[in-house]
Protein backbone atom coordinates (compact mmCIF):
# COMPACT_ATOMS: atom_id res chain seq x y z
CA UNK A 1 0.00 0.00 0.00
CA UNK A 2 1.35 3.41 -0.96
CA UNK A 3 0.16 6.72 0.50
CA UNK A 4 1.16 9.83 -1.41
CA UNK A 5 3.77 11.98 0.29
CA UNK A 6 3.38 15.74 -0.04
CA UNK A 7 6.51 17.87 0.15
CA UNK A 8 7.07 19.96 3.25
CA UNK A 9 6.91 23.45 1.77
CA UNK A 10 6.86 26.77 3.57
CA UNK A 11 3.78 28.97 3.30
CA UNK A 12 2.51 32.14 4.91
CA UNK A 13 0.16 30.34 7.28
CA UNK A 14 2.66 27.81 8.61
CA UNK A 15 5.02 28.12 11.55
CA UNK A 16 7.36 26.05 13.65
CA UNK A 17 7.45 24.82 17.23
CA UNK A 18 6.73 27.30 20.02
CA UNK A 19 9.10 27.68 23.04
CA UNK A 20 6.96 25.47 25.32
CA UNK A 21 8.70 22.08 25.53
CA UNK A 22 9.65 21.47 21.88
CA UNK A 23 11.41 18.19 21.00
CA UNK A 24 14.71 18.25 22.88
CA UNK A 25 17.67 18.77 20.49
CA UNK A 26 19.88 16.67 22.77
CA UNK A 27 17.49 13.73 22.42
CA UNK A 28 17.29 14.30 18.67
CA UNK A 29 21.10 14.23 18.41
CA UNK A 30 21.27 10.75 19.98
CA UNK A 31 19.82 9.34 16.74
CA UNK A 32 22.67 8.19 14.47
CA UNK A 33 20.24 7.37 11.62
CA UNK A 34 21.32 3.71 11.55
CA UNK A 35 17.93 2.50 10.32
CA UNK A 36 17.44 -0.32 12.84
CA UNK A 37 14.01 1.16 13.60
CA UNK A 38 12.73 0.78 10.04
CA UNK A 39 11.95 -2.94 10.11
CA UNK A 40 10.05 -2.69 13.40
CA UNK A 41 8.05 0.46 12.55
CA UNK A 42 4.51 -0.51 11.51
CA UNK A 43 3.76 2.72 9.64
CA UNK A 44 6.97 2.43 7.63
CA UNK A 45 6.16 -1.19 6.79
CA UNK A 46 2.78 -0.21 5.37
CA UNK A 47 3.49 3.20 3.82
CA UNK A 48 7.10 2.57 2.80
CA UNK A 49 8.20 6.22 3.02
CA UNK A 50 11.29 7.37 4.91
CA UNK A 51 9.44 10.28 6.52
CA UNK A 52 6.88 7.82 7.94
CA UNK A 53 9.58 6.08 9.98
CA UNK A 54 11.01 7.10 13.38
CA UNK A 55 14.27 8.13 11.70
CA UNK A 56 12.42 10.26 9.17
CA UNK A 57 10.28 11.92 11.81
CA UNK A 58 13.37 12.76 13.85
CA UNK A 59 14.81 14.41 10.73
CA UNK A 60 11.61 16.48 10.54
CA UNK A 61 11.70 17.42 14.22
CA UNK A 62 15.27 18.65 13.79
CA UNK A 63 14.40 20.57 10.63
CA UNK A 64 11.45 22.30 12.33
CA UNK A 65 13.58 23.10 15.39
CA UNK A 66 16.15 24.70 13.07
CA UNK A 67 13.54 26.64 11.08
CA UNK A 68 14.28 24.63 7.93
CA UNK A 69 10.77 23.14 7.69
CA UNK A 70 7.36 24.34 8.88
CA UNK A 71 4.55 22.73 10.82
CA UNK A 72 2.40 22.36 7.73
CA UNK A 73 0.32 19.62 6.12
CA UNK A 74 3.39 18.11 4.46
CA UNK A 75 5.14 17.56 7.78
CA UNK A 76 2.20 17.00 10.14
CA UNK A 77 0.91 14.06 8.11
CA UNK A 78 4.11 12.14 8.90
CA UNK A 79 3.74 12.72 12.64
CA UNK A 80 0.07 11.73 12.41
CA UNK A 81 1.01 8.46 10.72
CA UNK A 82 2.97 7.38 13.83
CA UNK A 83 1.07 4.82 15.91
CA UNK A 84 3.07 5.62 19.04
CA UNK A 85 3.62 1.87 19.51
CA UNK A 86 7.21 2.50 20.76
CA UNK A 87 8.64 -0.56 18.97
CA UNK A 88 11.46 1.69 17.79
CA UNK A 89 12.39 2.47 21.40
CA UNK A 90 12.81 -1.23 22.10
CA UNK A 91 14.84 -1.77 18.93
CA UNK A 92 17.13 1.27 18.92
CA UNK A 93 20.76 0.34 19.71
CA UNK A 94 21.57 3.99 20.50
CA UNK A 95 18.88 4.34 23.16
CA UNK A 96 17.01 7.12 21.34
CA UNK A 97 14.06 8.22 23.49
CA UNK A 98 11.63 8.51 20.61
CA UNK A 99 8.73 8.22 23.05
CA UNK A 100 9.70 11.55 24.62
CA UNK A 101 10.28 13.14 21.23
CA UNK A 102 6.90 12.23 19.77
CA UNK A 103 5.20 13.10 23.08
CA UNK A 104 6.71 16.59 22.83
CA UNK A 105 5.85 16.98 19.15
CA UNK A 106 2.15 16.19 19.29
CA UNK A 107 1.12 19.00 21.67
CA UNK A 108 3.10 21.37 19.45
CA UNK A 109 1.02 20.28 16.47
CA UNK A 110 -2.25 20.78 18.33
CA UNK A 111 -1.23 24.29 19.40
CA UNK A 112 0.43 25.51 16.24
CA UNK A 113 -1.17 23.74 13.28
CA UNK A 114 -4.67 24.41 11.93
CA UNK A 115 -6.34 21.19 10.89
CA UNK A 116 -9.10 21.06 8.30
CA UNK A 117 -12.65 21.58 9.57
CA UNK A 118 -13.74 17.91 9.08
CA UNK A 119 -10.56 16.63 10.78
CA UNK A 120 -10.97 19.08 13.64
CA UNK A 121 -14.64 18.21 14.19
CA UNK A 122 -13.93 14.47 14.10
CA UNK A 123 -11.16 14.81 16.66
CA UNK A 124 -13.33 17.00 18.89
CA UNK A 125 -16.00 14.28 18.79
CA UNK A 126 -13.46 11.68 19.95
CA UNK A 127 -11.82 13.77 22.67
CA UNK A 128 -15.09 15.10 24.06
CA UNK A 129 -16.73 11.69 24.18
CA UNK A 130 -14.44 8.71 24.74
CA UNK A 131 -12.57 9.91 27.86
CA UNK A 132 -15.87 10.55 29.67
CA UNK A 133 -17.76 7.35 30.62
CA UNK A 134 -20.89 9.20 31.70
CA UNK A 135 -21.15 10.94 28.33
CA UNK A 136 -20.67 7.63 26.58
CA UNK A 137 -23.43 6.10 28.69
CA UNK A 138 -25.91 8.61 27.27
CA UNK A 139 -25.35 7.00 23.87
CA UNK A 140 -25.71 3.41 25.05
CA UNK A 141 -29.50 3.17 24.67
CA UNK A 142 -29.56 4.35 21.03
CA UNK A 143 -26.53 2.17 20.29
CA UNK A 144 -28.31 -0.85 21.76
CA UNK A 145 -31.33 -0.17 19.54
CA UNK A 146 -29.00 0.30 16.57
CA UNK A 147 -27.43 -3.10 17.20
CA UNK A 148 -30.71 -4.91 17.89
CA UNK A 149 -32.17 -3.65 14.61
CA UNK A 150 -29.25 -5.13 12.68
CA UNK A 151 -27.73 -1.93 11.32
CA UNK A 152 -24.12 -3.01 12.00
CA UNK A 153 -24.56 -6.04 9.75
CA UNK A 154 -26.08 -3.88 7.01
CA UNK A 155 -23.40 -1.18 7.05
CA UNK A 156 -20.54 -3.67 7.25
CA UNK A 157 -21.94 -5.86 4.47
CA UNK A 158 -22.60 -2.95 2.11
CA UNK A 159 -19.63 -0.78 3.10
CA UNK A 160 -21.97 2.21 2.73
CA UNK A 161 -20.76 4.15 5.76
CA UNK A 162 -17.15 3.48 4.82
CA UNK A 163 -17.80 4.95 1.37
CA UNK A 164 -19.36 8.07 2.89
CA UNK A 165 -16.57 8.50 5.46
CA UNK A 166 -13.72 5.99 5.96
CA UNK A 167 -13.20 7.32 9.49
CA UNK A 168 -16.83 6.97 10.54
CA UNK A 169 -16.89 3.56 8.88
CA UNK A 170 -13.86 2.54 10.91
CA UNK A 171 -15.43 3.82 14.13
CA UNK A 172 -18.65 1.91 13.47
CA UNK A 173 -16.82 -1.31 12.57
CA UNK A 174 -15.09 -1.29 15.97
CA UNK A 175 -18.26 -0.79 18.00
CA UNK A 176 -18.40 -3.40 20.80
CA UNK A 177 -21.63 -5.07 21.89
CA UNK A 178 -23.78 -3.08 24.29
CA UNK A 179 -24.97 -5.23 27.21
CA UNK A 180 -27.02 -4.64 30.34
CA UNK A 181 -23.78 -4.31 32.36
CA UNK A 182 -22.72 -1.40 30.14
CA UNK A 183 -25.29 0.87 31.78
CA UNK A 184 -24.15 0.71 35.43
CA UNK A 185 -21.05 0.31 37.59
CA UNK A 186 -21.73 -2.74 39.76
CA UNK A 187 -18.54 -2.99 41.81
CA UNK A 188 -18.62 -1.61 45.38
CA UNK A 189 -16.05 0.87 46.64
CA UNK A 190 -14.27 -1.60 48.95
CA UNK A 191 -14.06 -5.36 48.46
CA UNK A 192 -12.40 -7.38 51.25
CA UNK A 193 -9.62 -9.89 50.67
CA UNK A 194 -10.39 -13.58 50.85
CA UNK A 195 -8.37 -15.23 53.56
CA UNK A 196 -5.33 -13.45 54.93
CA UNK A 197 -4.98 -9.87 53.71
CA UNK A 198 -1.63 -9.33 51.99
CA UNK A 199 -2.12 -5.95 50.30
CA UNK A 200 -4.56 -3.07 49.98
CA UNK A 201 -4.78 -2.13 46.30
CA UNK A 202 -6.72 0.36 44.24
CA UNK A 203 -8.27 -0.63 40.92
CA UNK A 204 -8.82 1.69 37.96
CA UNK A 205 -11.90 0.88 35.91
CA UNK A 206 -11.06 2.73 32.69
CA UNK A 207 -13.46 4.39 30.23
CA UNK A 208 -14.25 2.02 27.36
CA UNK A 209 -13.18 -0.80 29.68
CA UNK A 210 -15.82 -0.10 32.33
CA UNK A 211 -18.64 0.25 29.78
CA UNK A 212 -17.89 -2.53 27.31
CA UNK A 213 -15.46 -4.82 29.16
CA UNK A 214 -16.91 -4.74 32.67
CA UNK A 215 -16.48 -8.51 32.95
CA UNK A 216 -12.70 -7.96 32.77
CA UNK A 217 -12.88 -5.51 35.68
CA UNK A 218 -15.02 -7.93 37.68
CA UNK A 219 -12.57 -10.76 36.95
CA UNK A 220 -9.66 -8.53 38.01
CA UNK A 221 -11.28 -7.82 41.36
CA UNK A 222 -12.05 -11.50 41.96
CA UNK A 223 -8.48 -12.57 41.13
CA UNK A 224 -7.00 -9.88 43.38
CA UNK A 225 -9.25 -10.67 46.34
CA UNK A 226 -8.68 -14.43 45.88
CA UNK A 227 -4.95 -13.73 46.19
CA UNK A 228 -5.16 -11.78 49.43
CA UNK A 229 -5.81 -8.23 48.25
CA UNK A 230 -8.32 -5.82 49.71
CA UNK A 231 -9.58 -3.81 46.72
CA UNK A 232 -10.51 -0.11 46.74
CA UNK A 233 -12.40 1.46 43.80
CA UNK A 234 -12.90 5.22 44.29
CA UNK A 235 -16.14 6.38 42.71
CA UNK A 236 -14.60 9.74 41.80
CA UNK A 237 -12.08 8.23 39.38
CA UNK A 238 -12.42 9.12 35.72
CA UNK A 239 -10.29 8.66 32.61
CA UNK A 240 -6.58 7.90 33.00
CA UNK A 241 -5.78 10.49 30.25
CA UNK A 242 -4.23 7.98 27.83
CA UNK A 243 -6.35 8.89 24.83
CA UNK A 244 -5.80 12.69 24.89
CA UNK A 245 -2.16 12.34 25.97
CA UNK A 246 -1.29 10.04 23.07
CA UNK A 247 -2.79 12.53 20.62
CA UNK A 248 -1.22 15.71 21.98
CA UNK A 249 -4.18 17.04 23.95
CA UNK A 250 -1.89 17.91 26.83
CA UNK A 251 -4.13 20.27 28.83
CA UNK A 252 -7.02 17.81 28.80
CA UNK A 253 -4.64 15.01 29.76
CA UNK A 254 -3.30 17.04 32.68
CA UNK A 255 -6.80 17.79 33.97
CA UNK A 256 -7.77 14.13 33.86
CA UNK A 257 -4.49 13.08 35.51
CA UNK A 258 -5.06 15.50 38.40
CA UNK A 259 -8.56 14.11 38.89
CA UNK A 260 -7.22 10.55 38.97
CA UNK A 261 -4.52 11.44 41.50
CA UNK A 262 -7.06 13.19 43.73
CA UNK A 263 -9.44 10.24 43.61
CA UNK A 264 -6.81 7.93 45.16
CA UNK A 265 -5.26 10.53 47.48
CA UNK A 266 -6.85 9.35 50.75
CA UNK A 267 -7.23 5.65 50.01
CA UNK A 268 -4.01 4.44 51.64
CA UNK A 269 -3.43 1.81 48.98
CA UNK A 270 -0.12 -0.02 48.56
CA UNK A 271 -0.50 -0.29 44.78
CA UNK A 272 -2.79 1.01 42.05
CA UNK A 273 -3.77 -1.74 39.62
CA UNK A 274 -4.74 -1.30 35.97
CA UNK A 275 -5.70 -4.07 33.55
CA UNK A 276 -5.52 -2.12 30.24
CA UNK A 277 -2.10 -1.76 28.61
CA UNK A 278 -2.49 1.71 27.10
CA UNK A 279 -3.90 3.11 30.33
CA UNK A 280 -1.08 1.60 32.38
CA UNK A 281 1.62 3.20 30.28
CA UNK A 282 0.06 6.66 30.66
CA UNK A 283 -0.51 6.24 34.41
CA UNK A 284 3.17 5.46 34.83
CA UNK A 285 3.98 8.67 32.90
CA UNK A 286 2.10 11.02 35.25
CA UNK A 287 5.37 12.39 36.61
CA UNK A 288 6.27 13.52 33.09
CA UNK A 289 2.77 14.74 32.17
CA UNK A 290 2.57 16.96 35.27
CA UNK A 291 6.26 17.85 35.49
CA UNK A 292 5.51 21.57 35.05
CA UNK A 293 2.76 21.66 37.68
CA UNK A 294 4.28 22.71 41.04
CA UNK A 295 1.15 21.61 42.94
CA UNK A 296 1.01 18.12 41.43
CA UNK A 297 4.59 17.34 40.38
CA UNK A 298 5.48 15.32 43.47
CA UNK A 299 2.00 13.86 43.85
CA UNK A 300 2.21 12.61 40.26
CA UNK A 301 5.57 10.93 40.85
CA UNK A 302 4.29 9.24 44.01
CA UNK A 303 1.13 8.08 42.24
CA UNK A 304 3.04 6.71 39.23
CA UNK A 305 5.37 4.79 41.54
CA UNK A 306 2.40 2.81 42.86
CA UNK A 307 0.95 1.88 39.46
CA UNK A 308 1.20 -1.76 38.43
CA UNK A 309 -0.28 -3.64 35.53
CA UNK A 310 -2.48 -6.40 36.93
CA UNK A 311 -0.34 -9.13 35.38
CA UNK A 312 2.89 -7.44 36.44
CA UNK A 313 1.60 -7.22 40.01
CA UNK A 314 0.39 -10.82 40.24
CA UNK A 315 3.61 -12.20 38.77
CA UNK A 316 5.60 -10.12 41.24
CA UNK A 317 3.70 -10.98 44.44
CA UNK A 318 2.82 -14.53 43.40
CA UNK A 319 -0.48 -16.40 43.19
CA UNK A 320 -1.72 -17.97 46.40
CA UNK A 321 -5.09 -19.23 45.11
CA UNK A 322 -5.00 -22.77 43.62
CA UNK A 323 -5.57 -23.07 39.85
CA UNK A 324 -7.56 -25.72 38.02
CA UNK A 325 -7.93 -26.59 34.30
CA UNK A 326 -10.36 -24.39 32.33
CA UNK A 327 -10.96 -26.99 29.59
CA UNK A 328 -11.36 -30.75 29.63
CA UNK A 329 -8.52 -31.19 27.13
CA UNK A 330 -5.28 -29.32 26.45
CA UNK A 331 -5.94 -25.67 25.55
CA UNK A 332 -3.70 -24.15 22.90
CA UNK A 333 -3.66 -20.37 23.09
CA UNK A 334 -1.64 -17.46 21.78
CA UNK A 335 -0.84 -14.38 23.83
CA UNK A 336 -1.10 -11.09 21.94
CA UNK A 337 1.50 -8.54 23.09
CA UNK A 338 -0.09 -5.10 23.47
CA UNK A 339 2.46 -2.47 22.40
CA UNK A 340 2.13 -0.32 25.51
CA UNK A 341 2.77 -3.37 27.67
CA UNK A 342 5.63 -4.79 25.62
CA UNK A 343 7.40 -1.63 24.45
CA UNK A 344 6.01 0.97 26.84
CA UNK A 345 6.13 -0.93 30.13
CA UNK A 346 8.55 -3.74 29.19
CA UNK A 347 6.03 -6.35 30.33
CA UNK A 348 6.09 -9.53 28.26
CA UNK A 349 7.28 -12.49 30.32
CA UNK A 350 4.87 -11.94 33.24
CA UNK A 351 1.59 -12.61 31.36
CA UNK A 352 3.06 -15.74 29.83
CA UNK A 353 4.28 -16.93 33.22
CA UNK A 354 0.80 -16.54 34.68
CA UNK A 355 -0.96 -18.27 31.79
CA UNK A 356 1.43 -21.20 31.91
CA UNK A 357 0.46 -21.78 35.55
CA UNK A 358 -3.06 -22.71 34.45
CA UNK A 359 -3.10 -26.53 34.14
CA UNK A 360 -3.52 -27.78 30.57
CA UNK A 361 -2.54 -24.52 28.84
CA UNK A 362 -0.12 -24.64 25.92
CA UNK A 363 1.19 -21.29 24.67
CA UNK A 364 2.22 -20.64 21.10
CA UNK A 365 4.09 -17.62 19.73
CA UNK A 366 3.05 -15.76 16.57
CA UNK A 367 5.33 -14.35 13.87
CA UNK A 368 5.98 -10.61 14.35
CA UNK A 369 4.63 -10.72 17.90
CA UNK A 370 6.11 -7.27 18.58
CA UNK A 371 4.38 -5.60 15.60
CA UNK A 372 1.38 -3.35 16.39
CA UNK A 373 -2.10 -4.60 15.53
CA UNK A 374 -3.10 -1.12 14.31
CA UNK A 375 -5.36 -0.17 17.19
CA UNK A 376 -2.99 2.23 19.00
CA UNK A 377 -5.62 4.06 21.04
CA UNK A 378 -7.79 5.80 18.43
CA UNK A 379 -5.30 5.41 15.56
CA UNK A 380 -7.57 2.92 13.80
CA UNK A 381 -10.27 5.60 13.74
CA UNK A 382 -7.93 8.41 12.64
CA UNK A 383 -5.75 6.50 10.15
CA UNK A 384 -8.04 3.63 9.03
CA UNK A 385 -6.11 2.68 5.88
CA UNK A 386 -2.84 1.91 7.67
CA UNK A 387 -4.69 0.32 10.60
CA UNK A 388 -6.62 -1.99 8.25
CA UNK A 389 -3.47 -3.47 6.77
CA UNK A 390 -1.83 -3.91 10.18
CA UNK A 391 -4.97 -5.55 11.58
CA UNK A 392 -5.09 -8.03 8.72
CA UNK A 393 -1.42 -8.93 9.19
CA UNK A 394 -1.81 -9.35 12.94
CA UNK A 395 -4.85 -11.62 12.72
CA UNK A 396 -3.25 -13.74 9.99
CA UNK A 397 -0.18 -14.25 12.19
CA UNK A 398 -2.33 -15.14 15.20
CA UNK A 399 -4.42 -17.60 13.20
CA UNK A 400 -1.31 -19.25 11.77
CA UNK A 401 -0.35 -20.43 15.27
CA UNK A 402 -3.33 -22.79 15.24
CA UNK A 403 -4.42 -21.47 18.65
CA UNK A 404 -7.93 -22.14 19.94
CA UNK A 405 -8.02 -18.91 21.95
CA UNK A 406 -6.37 -15.48 21.85
CA UNK A 407 -5.34 -13.81 25.11
CA UNK A 408 -5.25 -10.02 24.84
CA UNK A 409 -4.60 -7.55 27.67
CA UNK A 410 -5.87 -4.35 26.05
CA UNK A 411 -9.45 -3.46 25.05
CA UNK A 412 -8.37 -1.60 21.90
CA UNK A 413 -6.33 -4.57 20.69
CA UNK A 414 -9.24 -6.93 21.42
CA UNK A 415 -11.67 -4.79 19.38
CA UNK A 416 -9.22 -4.49 16.48
CA UNK A 417 -8.43 -8.20 16.43
CA UNK A 418 -12.09 -9.18 16.73
CA UNK A 419 -12.98 -6.91 13.80
CA UNK A 420 -10.42 -8.58 11.54
CA UNK A 421 -11.36 -12.07 12.71
CA UNK A 422 -14.92 -11.30 11.60
CA UNK A 423 -13.68 -9.93 8.29
CA UNK A 424 -11.84 -13.22 7.74
CA UNK A 425 -14.94 -15.13 8.93
CA UNK A 426 -13.06 -16.78 11.78
CA UNK A 427 -14.59 -17.46 15.18
CA UNK A 428 -11.94 -17.63 17.88
CA UNK A 429 -12.60 -16.35 21.41
CA UNK A 430 -10.54 -13.40 22.67
CA UNK A 431 -10.14 -13.12 26.41
CA UNK A 432 -8.08 -11.08 28.85
CA UNK A 433 -5.48 -13.21 30.68
CA UNK A 434 -7.07 -12.07 33.96
CA UNK A 435 -10.39 -13.61 32.87
CA UNK A 436 -8.63 -16.92 32.27
CA UNK A 437 -7.01 -16.79 35.70
CA UNK A 438 -10.41 -15.99 37.20
CA UNK A 439 -11.98 -19.03 35.55
CA UNK A 440 -9.10 -21.22 36.71
CA UNK A 441 -9.42 -20.00 40.32
CA UNK A 442 -13.20 -20.49 40.32
CA UNK A 443 -13.06 -23.85 38.54
CA UNK A 444 -15.11 -22.64 35.58
CA UNK A 445 -14.74 -24.50 32.26
CA UNK A 446 -14.88 -22.73 28.89
CA UNK A 447 -15.62 -23.93 25.36
CA UNK A 448 -12.62 -23.41 23.09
Amino acid sequence: MQISEKPATNNEDSQGFDPKNPPNPKLIDTCVHCGFCLSTCPSYRVIGKEMDSPRGRIYLMDAINEGEAPLAEGTVQHFDSCLGCLACVTTCPSGVQYDKLIAATRPQIERNYSRSLPDNLYRKLIFNLFPYPQRLRVLLAPLLVYQKLGFPKFFRATGLLKKISPRLGAMESLLPDVTAKSFVDTLPEVIPAKGEKRYRVGVILGCVQRLFFSKVNEATVRVLTANGCEVVIPKSQGCCAALPEHQGQREQAQTLARQMIDSFAETGVDYIIINAAGCGHTLKEYGHILADDPNYREKAKAFAAKVKDAQEFLAEVGLTAPLSPITDNELTMVYQDACHLLHGQKISIQPRQLLKQIPGVKLREPIDAALCCGSAGVYNMLQPEVAEELGQQKVTNLLNTGAQLIASANPGCSLQINKHLQMQEKEIPIMHPIELLDFSIRGVKIDA
